[in-house]
């Protein structure tokens, strides 16, 4: 096992099967998206941070959202890019790994922290009276740390138990990046372990977690029945259908590419939900966050006409 591990000095990333021009073409789009995900999030991060009036535990869980969302874009898409217009496709063992570890530590990450967001939400809608005193500054605190320390100390978990493994070749890997899934079918030992770690972190990373908001979502959906005030009903709707659109896209890819069974779907379409989850939700969160947010939009207004009376 040693000298096959020792042996490997590189991977090759086989990206998308077409042909050159529409390799440019995607390498156009992919770029373009990109630069949408970084500006997106990092105008989000610059409001909360700009305006006061979003100094509150709703827009610190969601700056911390906006953070991993770029980390986990610049973390794929920057090496799926140049492998579009480079013949020269491969990716050196460590670097690899690397990518793998931070692919599955933002990605547990953001499952948590979408998870206290929709805690915080039932907190905010269910228990308005206690809402300063049940999330505090110290509390939002200690959940964002949890979150990250969770997220990353699972995907230590993954990278350990793939390290252990030989592999002996063909060093090629059938994706646009380092994908653990994806890497495993390199493997030329018994994965079955990994595979058993991989399915349970995903009962406890997805299942259990979407379980969690569904709930919260239910008794705040009566609650919201409650309100009498219209203004203050659809006030509550906006926020909670951009967050319920957020999780159902972000849980609904993962839990497909993870834990259907791999016959169900073919590489290339793992590919396309991969691609989903690593550029294409990224994107669309600031996006669905500023359109159905009325608190963002007011924000980027009393920005904006700072700026200009200066």
């Amino acid at each position: 096992m040693t000298i096959n591990q020792t042996s490997i000095t590189q991977f090759i990333l086989l990206g998308f099967p077409v042909g050159p021009q529409i390799q440019l073409l995607l390498f156009g789009l992919f770029a373009l998206f990109y630069t949408f995900t970084l500006l997106g999030n990092g105008a989000i991060l610059g409001l909360i941070c700009l305006d006061s009036k979003l100094h509150n535990p709703m827009y610190l869980f969601l700056s911390h959202l906006a953070i991993v969302d770029m980390s986990y874009a610049s973390n794929n898409v920057p090496k799926m890019l140049a492998n579009l217009v480079s013949k020269k496709r491969t990716i050196l063992f460590v670097p690899c790994i690397m990518q793998t570890f931070l692919y599955m530590a933002f990605a547990h990450t953001e499952c948590l922290i979408l998870v206290v967001m929709s805690y915080d939400r039932y907190v905010a809608i269910c228990h308005p009276l206690h809402y300063t005193v049940i999330m505090s500054w110290r509390v939002c605190t200690v959940l964002a740390v949890i979150s990250w320390v969770c997220g990353s100390l699972l995907a230590l978990l993954h990278v350990g138990l793939l390290l252990r493994l030989p592999f002996c070749g063909p060093h090629k890997i059938n994706h646009f990046f380092c994908e653990i899934l994806s890497v495993l079918k390199l493997a030329c030992a018994d994965t079955r372990l990994n595979q058993l770690v991989i399915f349970g972190a995903c009962v406890f990373i997805l299942v259990g977690p979407l379980c969690l908001v569904l709930a919260s979502y239910t008794r705040i959906l009566l609650a919201i029945l409650r309100i009498q005030s219209g203004e203050g009903r659809r006030k509550a709707f906006s926020t909670c259908s951009s967050h319920l659109c957020v999780v159902g896209l972000f849980f609904g890819s993962a839990i497909v590419m993870y834990m259907m069974p791999t016959s169900s779907h073919p590489e290339e379409q793992q590919k396309v939900l991969s691609l989903f989850y690593s550029l294409f939700n990224p994107m669309l969160n600031p996006l669905i966050y500023s359109l159905r947010n009325e608190e963002v939009k007011g924000a980027l207004r009393r920005v904006l006409w700072r700026q200009r009376s200066v």
